[in-house]
């Protein structure tokens, strides 16, 4: 490697001239340059010519053209689901359609701002939610996980998505009651604020959860706050909201000075409190009233898969850290005997740290596999230059499906299906994977759209 910054000291004791030195080093650029450019072409055409892509991009639109419930165990239309596939939903129903699915939303939602979890219709609501109704929508009857602070980032999220897909901005001007969309939309950012803040901190929290997930600890069910509640914060749901901000400012950017200088403290206080510099990972929680585990339990060494996926996302990570994250992702699914970078989070918490059973070690979202947030680490390689490697980590998410005839909720580290099939949560980020893909690969190789 030639020094610049010394030459004067190294290139004249050693009879080098400096033009020279300089024509070797441009020389040198060149050549990488183009075995770069070579090497990007050759991955570009094989990404045209994958049949797995194809086949995955398929299997995706029929998953989504048979409805808008999360999945066959689901009833309900879930917003932090409907968020990750609209973009997909948009190529394969009608906007009205998918615009309708919002104003449900908004129609149910609280007069703080506070957005449901998901909608069902009316007769059809009964599974022990404590359901909320409104005369805006008589249609359907919605409910809240209240351990959760995503689902009003996951609307606003939606109906950036919706906009980006459908061209259809109409929408921030609908009136639902006594608002519009737009102002709707401000409701949903000002309640995590005014609700869901935390001023020592700076930064948002819910009820403690394994990573993005919506069971906390201390109940049997566990999606309810609870007396016994131990509220923590999280990269995840501040990683959220930040993407909401960014999204809404999109929307409405003459809002920037009211939300850019928040959204840039948020960011800059996840950096402060929840990064770990010397593990070069997120903290997994700060508590807020003492932790819900024992105090001899070290949860600083588990690694969150999903929060750590979105919060690249929303920004908060360079690219060479995202390159270290991938490692250590890498690593933890050798480690777990897992198939892909899916998996919730490394090592597990211990069996019994969760009240409810399906929460045990490698069980749900305690060290389950799932694609709906291995994907979202895909789009995010594709986006920061890892291209090679997103298609290396994406190909057995690929053959699970393939193998499986489907998606499904997630998978056992042995590759087991579990939870509930055509889950089509993962449909959307897998296809939006695909879609990054195929993208970078025009760009580079000139392959033509599928």
């Amino acid at each position: 490697m030639i020094c610049f910054a010394s030459n004067r000291v190294l290139l004249k004791p050693m009879g080098f001239d400096r033009r020279y030195v300089i024509l070797v080093y441009l020389t040198l650029t060149v050549f990488i340059t183009s075995c770069r450019n070579e090497r990007n072409k050759e991955l570009a055409k094989a990404i045209c010519v994958n049949e797995d892509y194809t086949f995955l991009k398929n299997l995706s639109r029929d998953v989504v053209k048979a409805g808008f419930n999360a999945g066959d165990g689901y009833g309900e239309v879930w917003i932090r689901d409907y968020n990750t596939f609209i973009t997909l939903a948009a190529a394969v129903h009608p906007s009205s359609l998918l615009r309708e699915n919002l104003l449900v939303f908004f129609a149910l939602q609280a007069g703080d701002g506070n957005i449901i979890d998901g909608f069902i219709p009316v007769a059809k609501a009964g599974v022990g939610y404590q359901y909320r109704f409104s005369p805006l929508e008589p249609r359907y009857a919605g409910h809240k996980n209240t351990v959760e602070t995503d689902q009003e980032s996951s609307l606003v999220q939606a109906v950036f998505r919706y906009i980006q897909a459908t061209g259809d901005s109409t929408i921030l001007h609908q009136r639902v009651g006594e608002r519009n969309v737009g102002e709707r939309l401000h409701l949903c950012l000002q309640y995590l604020l005014d609700h869901r803040f935390n001023r020592e901190y700076g930064l948002l929290y819910g009820a403690t959860t394994a990573d993005w997930g919506d069971v906390q600890p201390e109940h049997e069910w566990g999606v309810y706050i609870t007396k016994e509640t131990h509220y923590a914060i999280d990269v995840y749901d501040n990683a959220m909201f930040l993407i909401a901000i960014d999204n809404y400012l999109a929307m409405f950017p003459n809002k920037r000075s009211d939300w850019q200088p928040k959204r840039d403290s948020i960011a800059m206080n996840v950096r402060k409190h929840l990064w770990d510099q010397d593990r070069q990972k997120f903290r997994p929680h700060i508590y807020l009233d003492g932790s819900p585990f024992p105090a001899d339990f070290n949860e600083d060494i588990i690694y969150y898969h999903g929060g750590t996926a979105v919060a690249i996302e929303a920004g908060l990570l360079t690219k060479d850290e995202v390159k270290a994250s991938l490692d250590k992702m890498i690593s933890n699914m050798k480690a777990a005997n897992a198939a892909t970078i899916g998996l919730t989070l490394y090592p597990t918490y211990p069996e019994g740290f969760f009240a409810n059973k399906g929460m045990g070690p490698f069980g749900y979202q305690n060290g389950g596999d799932w694609d709906w947030f291995g994907g979202r680490m895909i789009t995010q390689l594709v986006r920061f230059g890892y291209v090679k490697e997103a298609t290396q980590q994406l190909a057995p998410m690929i053959q699970r499906a393939r193998s499986n005839h489907g998606f499904f909720e997630w998978y056992t580290p042995d590759n087991q299906p579990k939870g509930s099939g055509t889950f089509r949560g993962s449909a959307g980020v897998l296809y939006d994977a695909v879609t990054a893909l195929e993208k970078w690969a025009q760009g580079e190789g000139g392959c033509e759209a599928k």
